[in-house]
């Protein structure tokens, strides 16, 4: 009788483990998946800069320096790439820093854009505008998704009892999207 209850201990034991083990891993290709979300919508905002800057030059040909920073920023925020398996806060912070620097590059932009009223009233840089703020949308939805299911798999990885199998099976925790330096205070408009 005691060797069945040892066995049936044993038994729960494993499928105990086995079941954490899988729920890591699902868990992991969420973040994994929501990752990949989060890379599409910055790749749409990255397709649309050059439409839109295409549109600002034929209006601000003395806006050369703003238009050259916009392209920089993108180029420098397109060879940033991030393995979805090595999502660490360090590698997070470097995406991040990355992509506000197309952020700030493209808020330049729009404040040139004012000085031409021509421009805004052009009708492919008002539907160009509008699709770019439909993204930034997007990309601050995804973000806080992708916050929610690493918040999720962290907590698998970092309580107890799943601790245990995810420190024998290497899953580590992963880092988040933070807000960005200074993001606590409003900007300055000057006109």
């Amino acid at each position: 009788m005691g060797k069945w209850i040892g066995i049936g201990a044993i038994v729960i034991l494993v499928l105990w483990i086995f079941g954490s083990y899988n729920g890591l891993v699902n868990k992991e290709e969420a973040v994994k998946s929501q990752w990949g979300t989060v890379e599409s919508q910055y790749q749409r905002r990255m397709d649309l800069i050059p439409n839109l800057v295409n549109t600002v030059k034929g209006y601000a040909e003395f806006e050369q320096e703003t238009l050259t920073k916009v392209i920089e920023a993108r180029s420098n925020a397109t060879s940033v790439k991030i393995d979805p398996t090595n999502l660490t806060p360090d590698k997070l912070a470097q995406f991040q820093q990355a992509q506000e620097g197309v952020t700030s590059a493209l808020s330049r932009l729009l404040v040139v854009v004012e000085k031409y009223p021509d421009l805004k009233a052009n009708q492919n840089f008002l539907d160009l505008q509008s699709q770019l703020e439909g993204t930034e949308n997007r990309i601050a939805v995804e973000r806080k998704r992708f916050n929610d299911v690493v918040n999720t798999y962290n907590s698998a990885v970092r309580t107890f009892p799943g601790v245990i199998v995810a420190k024998i099976s290497g899953f580590e925790p992963k880092g988040y999207f933070e807000a960005a330096q200074g993001a606590e205070q409003a900007p300055t408009v000057e006109f």
